[in-house]
């Protein structure tokens, strides 16, 4: 049966140790001049009604561009599980557009195309894959999981994948939009991007 999904926000999720980056702060590293997070910021508010930021460190500077920051309510940087379980568990919107802060190409459609299944199914979570392999972190994700991924949370399980299938979560085929969940994980791809005259 085919329902309406009243109202959807997004969440970019910085929140990482940012590892293969050295330790830094990944979502402050420059893209062409500005921070990563900000490109992303820049193609979700035709997509959704307000965009926040989960970050674990330096507030203040997301804060700085203008939008609402949350650190995760799990200590230790938990993973993306722990960020959305936080946006979930203060959001007033019906299901969250979760995109990460590193893949900054991500398509312009992304919620229209991700928001399909749980309109015609009543999926209450959908991801993006590409053909060859899955992409959890861009996901649209329905506030009904709150209380299933808090449990799953306090199990001691980190694996979105895990999570996701076990709310039968929709994969939704990207295959013809592959290059658009590039994700810059290190200094190098950074660098790489920053020598490159323009997008994918």
């Amino acid at each position: 049966m085919r329902h309406q999904i009243l109202s959807v926000s997004a969440v970019i999720l910085a929140g990482g140790k940012g590892r293969r980056m050295g330790g830094v702060d990944k979502g402050l590293q420059l893209l062409y001049g500005q921070p990563l997070f900000l490109h992303a910021a820049k193609r979700l508010p035709l997509q959704v009604e307000s965009v926040a930021i989960n970050a674990n460190r330096h507030h203040g500077e997301y804060a700085q561009a203008g939008y609402a920051v949350f650190g995760d309510e799990l200590a230790d940087y938990q993973g993306p599980l722990s960020g959305i379980l936080t946006a979930l568990s203060h959001t007033q919107s019906d299901y969250l557009l979760f995109v990460p802060c590193d893949s900054p190409f991500f398509p312009m459609d992304l919620l229209e195309r991700l928001s399909k299944p749980c309109q015609r199914a009543n999926a209450l979570i959908s991801y993006a894959h590409d053909g060859e392999r899955a992409h959890p972190t861009f996901c649209l994700v329905s506030r009904k999981v709150l209380e299933p991924l808090r449990q799953y949370l306090a199990s001691g399980e980190r694996r979105l994948l895990q999570f996701f299938e076990s709310q039968n979560a929709v994969a939704v085929d990207f295959h013809d939009a592959a290059n658009a969940f590039v994700n810059l994980n290190t200094l190098n791809d950074l660098q790489a991007q920053n020598a490159r005259s323009e997008y994918f």
